[in-house]
């Protein structure tokens, strides 16, 4: 290929993914032609690397990936390309329980890359949270914890989600991130401040020498803000928030509707 090739960063959850968690065969099709083309594609996504593995192996990848959000950024079929790990504080992970347990929160959770810490036994968590097979433990965060984290997930009554997110931001600002997830689900996500897929994207980016302007950089959710705002072309899914609409260069289908592979096939003459 004699010009610079294309970096495409796929989010996977309400992107890439149908709503039944599936690629469809068309958005693969279109995925390997581009490839086939030269250009290179990664994922970026706030899934841990375990269950984001299925995927990079059904597209039969070779590129480093991100995972939470950026927190967590690695090659997975060559190690000597460095592993960017950045964690919470123990000592700050710890304040945040003890501040949440007074909010009539659900549970909590830790995740120190896949191993994963439950505060309360939840099946309904521990249903989602199982795939890929993680290292789960259940019991007191404060006591079960031993090391710095990737991330925290505070599961909180709709009504309270907004006030510990309020008490987030005054009093830990300055060393966290914190995310909604979508509805239905009334949780926080808590990363290290600075923290987003963008980070992340920039050292794939930088790796293959691709400039920001060659990036097409595809989400639905608020954690792809950065990501879609950093790329040459930030596409929103027809199914994204209207704040992401509102920031991307672009926009195309749903998730539903294929609409990855509707836009790269026009954007890239596949």
């Amino acid at each position: 290929m004699t010009t610079t090739p294309f970096l495409i960063a796929l989010d996977l959850d309400g992107t890439l993914l149908t709503d039944n968690k599936t690629i469809s065969e068309y958005s693969k099709e279109i995925i390997i032609k581009a490839r086939e083309a030269g250009h290179v594609v990664c994922i970026a996504t706030g899934r841990p690397f375990r269950s984001s593995s299925l995927y990079y192996d059904e597209l039969n990848l070779d590129t480093p990936i991100v995972n939470f959000n950026g927190a967590y950024v690695h090659h997975p079929k060559d190690n000597s390309w460095g592993t960017y790990h950045t964690t919470l504080e123990l000592k700050v992970v710890k304040e945040i329980i003890e501040v949440a347990e007074k909010h009539n929160i659900h549970n909590m959770l830790a995740e120190v890359i896949d191993d994963v810490y439950f505060h309360y036994h939840d099946e309904k968590l521990l249903d989602i949270f199982s795939m890929g097979t993680p290292n789960v433990k259940i019991g007191d965060l404060r006591e079960s914890l031993g090391e710095d984290v990737t991330s925290i997930l505070i599961h909180a009554s709709e009504d309270e989600v907004e006030n510990i997110r309020t008490y987030l931001s005054d009093v830990h600002a300055e060393v966290v991130d914190h995310r909604r997830w979508a509805a239905p689900w009334h949780v926080i996500e808590i990363i290290k401040s600075g923290m987003n897929k963008a980070v992340g994207l920039k050292r794939i980016a930088d790796h293959y020498n691709i400039p920001a302007a060659r990036i097409i950089a595809f989400g639905d959710e608020d954690n792809d803000l950065e990501m879609l705002k950093f790329a040459g072309q930030g596409v929103a899914m027809g199914n994204a928030i209207e704040q992401l609409k509102t920031i991307a260069t672009h926009e195309t289908k749903t998730n539903e509707e294929d609409g990855v592979a509707y836009y790269l096939k026009s954007a890239l003459s596949l």
